[in-house]
């Protein structure tokens, strides 16, 4: 069932919001006094979207393929998505949710800020974790908009490169007319609100931490960022703060997880647990996604199926090391084929449910899924010591991360790793490899350097495998200019017929602006 928020709701009993049309701005006509910590915190608790971006960046990587026109299990939107195509249809989590959902959470962001800074004053002398939550979640939700409707940044080209606004207190105007800031004002922006957060990020406060930004979460938000940001070493240093000097006992425990009732309602829900160390971050969301990439022919036009698998993604890597899928990984991924249906995934997000109406059996798609986890930092922490040359550290990261998924311990060298990748090809358009070119701006000079090179395909190999079905993939394609082919399965399940390319510099790299926001006179991205 489709959400109609055509007015944004927020906290209705602290303040009403103006229409979609005034997309940045709050209007705080009847709000309640935020006067105490109580309100304070109560407030802070909707300082996260409520929409997410899984499902555009998924559909819109090279994680899906499309199998063909006789697949009816498709809609207009994510047609759309698939294609590149400016969004113009509706859903609950199109490009417009997206963007409100974001922008609402800023909102209250802003409200916090504003209303502890004319309570004791910008020190926030009493109200430090408060304060620091909410410009941790103002910063936050203005990377995934960055991230999503922007290009990726890079150094050389960010001052010129169009970002969105950074909402940097509630607006008090009517109609007022907003413009984009750069990419880099963007990240410089974020980059402050940051550093004027983590020293005071407390988990004090909460009743069950994970749905907040404790201090685990905001060190990895902060591992993503900097690593987005093109500055390693502080990406390496947060990644460090956030897994602590025994990294093996805070990630995710696979082996355990595959002697559990294999039941995908049990899995799916001990996968997102709250009390998992690995689980940093919890947020819930409208989202089909536990559909999407679950044992079920919504959307399965376009899938992960067979061919991505065993050329691209989780049974490539296993093969890449010598292994089956079922040889390899401790909880194997899952297999489902049938008419119309072509599915090779990891049992990762539940299938939830709301309902609005139980006699009329109406309500929305939900989900929970962690927006940060310790296995990906400890990825993430590898990527960055690899563009730093801090090569043996990045293999010991990788190392781990394939132990912890897999059967059995493993302890390759850098050399090792680097010979598997030597003796794969690069992809070519009707041809999967595990080995795409990389055209990343920030590394020049990586054709002279075929170590470093190989070590970045591998690891990039582990965060696409890590991040299946939760949309993240999208933001390496982009951040490393890697090419999309797309193509039509055959009834064999093997590349038919190439479509679109989505090349290094195509502008839909950086997905639009939602309509409604463009027709209130906002600047389009370019196409």
């Amino acid at each position: 069932m489709k959400k109609f928020n055509f007015i944004y709701f927020i906290a209705a009993a602290v303040l009403t919001l103006a229409s979609c049309d005034k997309f940045l701005d709050v209007m705080p006509d009847n709000r309640t006094e935020l006067n105490s910590q109580e309100k304070i915190r109560a407030l802070l608790t909707s300082a996260y979207p409520e929409t997410d971006y899984m499902l555009v960046t998924e559909f819109s990587s090279d994680n899906v393929d499309d199998y063909g026109p006789e697949n009816p299990n498709t809609d207009r939107f994510i047609d759309q998505v698939f294609a590149w195509e400016d969004v113009t249809e509706t859903d609950n989590e199109d490009t417009e949710n997206v963007w409100q959902s974001a922008y609402n959470a800023i909102a209250h962001s802003n409200q916090v800020i504003e209303a502890i800074e004319k309570m004791v004053g910008p020190e926030a002398k009493g109200y430090e974790p408060e304060m620091a939550e909410a410009l941790i979640c103002r910063a936050y939700s203005h990377f995934i908009l960055a991230n999503v409707f922007c290009h990726a940044y890079t150094e050389s080209t960010a001052d010129e490169k169009l970002g969105v606004t950074y909402m940097s207190m509630p607006e008090q105007g009517l109609n007022p007319k907003y413009q984009r800031e750069t990419l880099a004002a963007i990240y410089d922006k974020i980059d402050a609100d940051l550093q004027r957060a983590l020293p005071n990020i407390s988990d004090g406060y909460y009743k069950v931490p994970k749905y907040h930004f404790n201090a685990k979460a905001a060190y990895a938000f902060a591992t993503r960022f900097y690593l987005f940001y093109e500055k390693w070493d502080l990406a390496v240093k947060y990644a460090t703060s956030c897994l602590g000097s025994v990294p093996g006992g805070v990630l995710r425990d696979w082996r355990a997880q595959a002697k559990m009732t294999q039941d995908r309602e049990v899995i799916t829900n001990h996968f997102i647990d709250a009390a998992l160390p690995c689980n940093l971050l919890l947020m819930t969301a409208y989202s089909k996604m536990g559909l999407a990439f679950g044992p079920y022919y919504l959307y399965s036009k376009y899938s992960s199926g067979n061919y991505l698998a065993n050329n691209e993604t989780g049974i490539a890597l296993a093969k890449l090391l010598g292994q089956s899928n079922n040889g390899f990984y401790a909880s194997p991924m899952k297999v489902y084929s049938a008419t119309n249906l072509d599915r090779v995934i990891f049992w990762k997000l539940p299938y939830l449910f709301e309902y609005t109406d139980p006699v009329a059996q109406i309500g929305y798609y939900r989900t929970v899924y962690p927006a940060f986890t310790t296995d990906h930092v400890l990825l993430e922490r590898a990527e960055a010591n690899i563009i730093l040359g801090n090569f043996d550290d990045a293999v010991a990261d990788m190392n781990l991360w394939l132990s912890n998924i897999s059967k059995k311990d493993w302890n390759l060298t850098k050399e090792e790793i680097s010979q598997k990748l030597s003796a794969v090809e690069y992809a070519t358009p009707m041809v999967s490899t595990v080995k795409k070119h990389l055209n990343a701006p920030f590394l020049p000079a990586l054709e002279e350097n075929p170590l470093q090179e190989n070590l970045l395909h591998f690891c990039l190999l582990c965060k696409r495998v890590d991040g299946l079905g939760q949309g993240l993939r999208w933001f390496d394609v982009k951040r490393y200019g890697i090419e999309i082919q797309r193509r039509v399965m055959g009834s064999d399940g093997q590349p038919h017929t190439a479509g679109d390319i989505l090349t290094v510099d195509d502008e839909r790299r950086a997905i639009q602006i939602p309509k409604k926001v463009i027709d209130a006179e906002y600047q389009a991205n370019p196409r």
